[in-house]
């Protein structure tokens, strides 16, 4: 395989003493051998391979899941659990520019249907997923203007707002400089929506393979045990994926890691010191934002953007760092501990869009990948739509189906990073 950072981001270190696997037992599925078929082999049992496996099994379609590690291995399986607003980073300006308002606002809608889908299969499904929060808050970490005219218009609903003098009476104790919160959103367990979407997906006939890694994907998809002969194909590896399978995705998906924590369980005297009881999620206004939300259970997670190399040591000096933002945004619990670390790796694009599509120079396979660091509503959206896309009767937002463009330097494109976050962090000061 050809990736991007060395082995050990792809390896178990980085997601080792992650919280979400101490909270749901998710069994390991069989390795593939031999010769199989079927109509759609999908690469990835993650959000977005399962919502597509789902999605076509429910079309009629037979279908077959392969998965390198185990499923909810990525991202999916460790990420900060916000089901939100997002996917993208492309702003309405540019977007009205390059497809038009119409277009723009039905990607916008799209972002609401990828949260609705989710709750959608929660509750059609009585997953218990340790849902919580109306919505998604954003907190100002400088002063600012946090008016948004336009999401009535994107959205079709209107923000909330608080001022920084009542911050802490709403419980959003912090240096922080106001609030608006999206009442479109929820948080949730991750390992525990995943558990719920392997269930369904096994009980409606897709067979799922772990520990087959696909080292081919044409004349067949093969592995190093196993052929599966199918009519079409399916990428849904998102940052986890290989610069060579195909080839035609070289340079065309930059992964950037993100770290995590989770504390032991916060008592009401604690909570009470800092002025936070919301069980509202969160993220800041940086640029190389936070993201934050009590648990139901108390605990605290804290996230942000993490390093940009690989390796155990980098891994170490990486949660020191999301350890010493944590206290300093969070002063009172300094001393509270850290009681579970982890990382993973999320996708970004030249065009700062999602795709959803087939490839330009191959019809049979398809892919759905580049969420931004949103994969649990959008990666979930974007499976399902790839997979009704293979059935032949999707209805994907033209601002999806652009083609990824391949990033400057090539295989270098890492070189790229250290001077944007230098940069970022300069304008987040």
């Amino acid at each position: 395989m050809k990736r991007v950072f060395g082995d050990y981001a792809y390896g178990p270190g980085p997601r080792e003493g992650c919280w979400w696997d101490q909270t749901c037992d998710i069994p390991d599925m069989p390795e593939l051998g031999g010769t199989i078929r079927a109509d759609v082999v999908v690469i990835g049992a993650g959000f977005t391979g399962l919502n597509a496996a789902l999605t076509l099994a429910q079309g009629g379609a037979e279908v077959v899941v392969l998965e390198a590690e185990q499923p909810g291995f990525g991202a999916s399986g460790r990420n900060g659990g916000f089901c939100c607003l997002g996917g993208g980073y492309a702003n309405d300006a540019w977007l009205d520019k390059r497809f038009g308002t119409p277009e723009r606002i039905a990607w916008r809608r799209a972002e609401v249907a990828a949260v609705a889908h989710v709750g959608d299969l929660i509750e059609r499904h009585h997953w218990q997923v340790d849902r919580h929060s109306q919505g998604e808050t954003l907190l100002a970490h400088c002063p600012m203007s946090l008016e948004d005219t336009a999401a009535l218009e994107n959205y079709g609903v209107s923000p909330e707002y608080v001022e920084q003098h009542d911050l802490r009476s709403e419980g959003f104790g912090g240096k922080f400089h106001g609030a608006m919160t999206m009442p479109i959103g929820f948080g949730l367990n991750p390992r525990k929506y995943l558990a719920g979407l392997l269930d369904a997906v096994l009980a409606a006939g897709v067979r799922v393979f772990g520990g087959t890694r696909a080292l081919a994907l044409a004349p067949d998809v093969t592995s190093a045990n196993g052929r599966v002969i199918a009519e079409r194909v399916i990428l849904a590896t998102n940052g986890y994926s290989s610069d060579d399978l195909p080839p035609w995705l070289n340079a065309r998906v930059m992964p950037a890691q993100s770290n995590i924590l989770v504390t032991r369980p916060l008592s009401p005297q604690e909570l009470a010191a800092q002025g936070w009881n919301t069980d509202q999620m969160c993220f800041d206004t940086r640029n190389l934002l936070h993201y934050f939300r009590l648990l139901p259970d108390r605990r605290f997670l804290f996230g942000m953007r993490g390093g940009i190399l690989s390796s155990a040591r980098a891994e170490a000096r990486a949660r020191r760092a999301v350890r010493s933002s944590f206290e300093r945004m969070f002063p009172a619990w300094s001393k509270v501990e850290t009681q579970a670390a982890w990382s993973g790796m999320v996708a970004m694009a030249w065009g700062r869009m999602p795709f959803v599509g087939k490839l330009p120079d191959q019809e049979r396979i398809l892919a759905a990948m580049c969420f931004h660091g949103n994969g649990v509503a959008m990666g979930s959206y974007a499976g399902h739509l790839v997979g009704q896309l293979a059935l032949g009767n999707a209805n994907v937002p033209r601002v999806m189906q652009e083609p990824l463009a391949r990033f400057p330097l090539g295989r270098y494109r890492r070189l790229l990073m250290p001077p944007i976050y230098a940069g970022l962090r300069l304008l987040d000061r």
